[in-house]
């Protein structure tokens, strides 16, 4: 790898960049490789313009001195924000219905989106819920550490090419194609946006007070987490896990070898070693 990477006209070196290799991996877990040098470069480069700085390291010193909190988070923005789309992995929204279908009677059935990015998970999970439980005891909880794409999801506005996926009687029912400025865009109908609430939340430190799921899907956000990071954010999630609560992670993750309190159901499905 080259010594530094130049994007309109801004360079980091390699000491600027193992510098924020360390601060997004003690802020988020994760590890940025040498190969996102490149994409560090290109996400943060005109935050450096607009700022006034001609290095990295001045950027750096400022995100890191504590008295500009708004641009440290749009830093943390800027690089952990990953791709999501509607019914991703399908297999686990008919694992979702069928666990509302046999819910306990007379409780509210929760669900948690822990890294719900611009909120078509979340969304996804209140179609299945809404079919089962219509307006009944159920609500979803959708968290992410980028406040930009939460703002995207609670707007619940998308473009209509990420409708793929969505089953035809469900796009008719719960979302409305945009109209005039619009156009080209669909909106989450009000009814489905109250359901679902967005909240900011940090894997590695969870908010407190979120009450405890039903079920709680933690997909694609692990493979950019290093063994030991994977098994403190299954720990610092668990304790938010109903005893007969199931566990849900992407179809290219495991968590074999991290934890010995899930054990696992189907594959990616797990729930508590000791589960009624």
């Amino acid at each position: 790898m080259h010594e530094s990477s130049a994007i309109a006209n801004i360079s980091i070196s390699r000491a600027e960049f193992g510098l924020f290799q360390k601060l997004i991996f003690e802020i988020a877990g994760i590890n940025l490789s040498e190969a996102k040098q490149v994409l560090l470069v290109g996400r943060l480069s005109k935050r450096l313009k607009a700022l006034g700085f001609v290095n990295f390291s001045q950027y750096y010193k400022h995100v890191t001195g504590g008295d500009d909190p708004a641009e440290r988070q749009t830093m943390v923005d800027l690089l952990t924000t990953n791709e999501t789309y509607f019914f991703r992995e399908p297999k686990h929204f008919d694992h979702l219905r069928q666990l509302a279908v046999n819910r306990r009677r007379g409780s509210v059935f929760r669900a948690w989106s822990a890294a719900s990015s611009s909120g078509e998970e979340a969304y996804t999970m209140a179609m299945v819920l809404a079919e089962v439980l219509g307006d009944g005891l159920w609500e979803i909880i959708g968290t992410d550490i980028s406040s930009r794409v939460l703002a995207k999801a609670q707007r619940g506005q998308y473009p209509l090419e990420r409708t793929r996926g969505i089953p035809g009687e469900l796009l008719k029912k719960y979302c409305l194609k945009g109209m005039q400025e619009h156009a080209g865009t669909l909106l989450i109908t009000r009814e489905l946006r109250d359901r679902v609430k967005f909240m900011h939340s940090n894997l590695m430190q969870p908010s407190k007070g979120l009450g405890q799921f039903d079920v709680i899907f933690l997909r694609n956000v692990m493979i950019y987490f290093e063994n030991d990071t994977k098994r403190k954010v299954i720990h610092n999630l668990l304790p938010y896990l109903k005893a007969d609560g199931h566990f849900i992670v992407g179809h290219s993750e495991s968590l074999n070898g991290l934890t010995d309190r899930l054990l696992p159901i189907a594959p990616t499905i797990y729930h508590l070693r000791d589960a009624p």
